[in-house]
């Protein structure tokens, strides 16, 4: 294959259109939250994340998998905790049976405010869709987003 193959260039078209729509949401999103909740996309996906666990066998998240879920490093995941702990809608122990580990938990205050933002978040993500519909390169994306069910 070379730069100039058909099959590479209509792959980076895609990728570039992907990149456009996956922009385009997060951005009518982001205002929707920050307009509504004071919160910003990130810190809204790690609410949920977080909200998800359960006590049961391997119900808390390991920061590396927080980390993944919310599709930042580790380290930018620890900030980012570390802010929503300052504004006590997150809390952390140490994990009792290996003092090691240190598990993050969202708080009622935390939950109160993802249960507000979640039809923001809801409607936004709506919305987003909706327009990028009418763009005819980014149609048949927002046609598979629509479509797509992942494994709970």
């Amino acid at each position: 294959m070379t730069a100039t193959d058909p099959a590479l260039t209509a792959l980076a078209q895609g990728w570039c259109a992907l990149s456009l729509l996956h922009g385009r949401i997060e951005a009518h999103i982001e205002r929707a939250l920050q307009n509504g909740h004071d919160l910003s996309v990130r810190e809204y996906s790690l609410l949920d994340v977080l909200s998800r666990q359960h006590s049961g066998e391997g119900g808390h998240l390991q920061m590396k998998q927080v980390a993944d879920a919310v599709v930042l490093s580790q380290s930018a995941t620890t900030r980012l905790v570390t802010r929503l702990e300052d504004r006590g809608l997150l809390s952390r122990y140490l994990c009792p049976t290996d003092r090691r580990g240190i598990y993050t938990d969202v708080t009622d205050a935390g939950l109160t405010l993802l249960n507000e933002a979640r039809p923001t978040n809801d409607k936004a993500l709506r919305q987003a869709l909706d327009e990028a519909a009418t763009n005819p390169e980014l149609a048949p994306l927002v046609r598979t987003v629509e479509t797509l069910r992942l494994p709970a």
